[in-house]
């Protein structure tokens, strides 16, 4: 399995280059469970879905605690057929199927309550794809129907979900989107955007 996600972070200050250098810190807790590779477009973080989560997390709240507005766009994959398998992704955190879509609902509601809070309050949306035929719309109606008991559900928008709350738990619920919706050995990606100290709320 190749899990991982291309991200960008958007800070909305002319000091951006302090607030991403400031930012990258918070992956040094990470970078022995997973792989980082960047360019002059996006960060690459390649892991297990438990590490890369975490990691967005923390690199996303350490820029939005600097006050200035603060984007961040990922792109997040598991299981593209294009990608070779990578021994630093493995992982137990994948698909549940053999649990019923009502106690993989539960256990992501559950999980979404125990998550660490990080005192930043964050706005997002994203998209889930689950890749291929068979029963891939009842997987995502099924991860519909956990987003809006989430306790982080905003509103449903074109294309997408919004979501918003504590950054903790806005990236718990999207990686439980991510881990439990679609077969485990499958091809599921996720567009998320995310965004704190937005001037639009004033």
């Amino acid at each position: 399995m190749f899990s991982g996600a291309q991200i960008s972070l958007y800070p909305m200050t002319g000091d951006f280059v302090g607030v991403i250098t400031k930012a990258l810190e918070a992956f040094e807790p990470y970078r022995d469970r997973m792989r980082v590779e960047t360019d002059d477009i996006s960060t690459l973080i390649v892991g297990p879905p438990e590490v890369i989560f975490p990691a967005m997390r923390d690199l996303f709240a350490t820029a939005a605690r600097s006050g200035e507005h603060v984007v961040l766009h990922a792109t997040i994959s598991r299981g593209c057929p294009g990608e070779p398998d990578d021994g630093i992704c493995d992982t137990s955190a994948l698909g549940h199927h053999d649990m019923s879509a009502e106690q993989r609902i539960g256990e992501a509601i559950a999980a979404v309550k125990a998550a660490p809070m990080s005192d930043i309050e964050a706005a997002a949306q994203f998209s889930l794809y689950v890749m291929g035929s068979g029963d891939h719309m009842d997987e995502i109606y099924s991860c519909i129907d956990f987003l809006k008991q989430s306790g982080t559900f905003a509103k449903a928008k074109n294309f997408c979900t919004k979501l918003g709350g504590d950054a903790g738990a806005v990236f718990r619920t999207v990686q439980m989107a991510f881990c439990r919706f679609g077969p485990p050995e499958g091809h599921v990606t996720i567009d998320l955007t995310v965004s704190a100290n937005s001037p639009s709320l004033k």
